[in-house]
């Protein structure tokens, strides 16, 4: 078997860790509003965080990092005080989200497709949609069972200047790992926010277990199937041992 990819892109949220969306999103905002209804108004900070979100997603300012339109987008448009309100926000990243790991799907198949790609000599990179903070982050990876995977970027809030489905994303990856196009493969389950990597010329598999599906545009995946699926792509990839000393050599910022 004979192939161009060099690196493997994964999703973390419904990906490489299973869980239902929306019931995640309820728990998240169950467990936050409590934890800052002291620092801010507790009836509209839902809203308030969502337009942020939305006007970080939307962003086009490369000299932005997604954590500073973010902060600039909230601060704006709710008067709060910027240093209690985000010191916060980062305590109960440290201390309440945690929790949440009750209303995920850990699968220890996603660390043995991740190991499996590195012992094949492929760069593993997390992918994951960088709207949340690092401490965030590095949580679900706890809970995936992958948080000691050398990838070779992990993107948050802090360093990426873009969000899916923007393909500004991953240019931005491209460019930080000096990678073509074809020589990687977006692996997701959200139809819109990973499919659009294929129209950069990225390779893409679908993961269908916790499908996600807006329903708008039309958009083709080379791959589709499930987490197992994607377990026996990666087993049946050739080895690449150049690549393999690169990927444990490659910093995650």
């Amino acid at each position: 078997m004979v192939t161009r990819l060099r690196a493997l892109l994964f999703d973390l949220d419904g990906t490489l860790l299973p869980f239902h969306h929306e019931r995640f999103m309820k728990g998240y905002f169950q467990k936050l509003v409590p934890a800052v209804a002291e620092v801010v108004d507790p009836e509209r900070i839902v809203g308030q965080i969502w337009q942020a979100t939305e006007a970080m997603i939307g962003n086009e300012e490369p000299a932005l990092t997604n954590e500073e339109a973010f902060r600039r987008a909230f601060f704006t448009a709710t008067g709060y005080p910027e240093a209690p309100v985000w010191e916060r926000f980062t305590w109960f990243y440290e201390t309440v989200f945690p929790e949440l790991a009750a209303l995920t799907e850990p699968t220890p198949v996603a660390r043995e497709i991740c190991q499996t790609a590195l012992d094949k000599g492929y760069l593993v990179v997390l992918a994951t949609n960088p709207i949340f903070p690092d401490a965030a982050v590095r949580h679900r990876m706890r809970w995936a069972g992958i948080d000691d995977i050398p990838f070779a970027l992990v993107t948050t809030m802090e360093h990426m200047h873009y969000c899916k489905p923007n393909p500004k994303y991953y240019v931005e990856i491209l460019e930080r790992l000096d990678l073509a196009p074809y020589e990687c493969m977006m692996i997701g389950n959200d139809v819109q926010e990973d499919g659009v990597a294929g129209q950069l010329g990225m390779e893409t598999f679908l993961v269908t277990d916790c499908l996600i599906d807006r329903g708008v545009g039309h958009l083709e995946f080379t791959h589709r199937g499930t987490l197992e699926d994607v377990l026996r792509f990666v087993q049946g990839l050739p080895v690449r041992p150049e690549t393999g000393r690169r990927a444990n050599t490659v910093p995650d910022h």
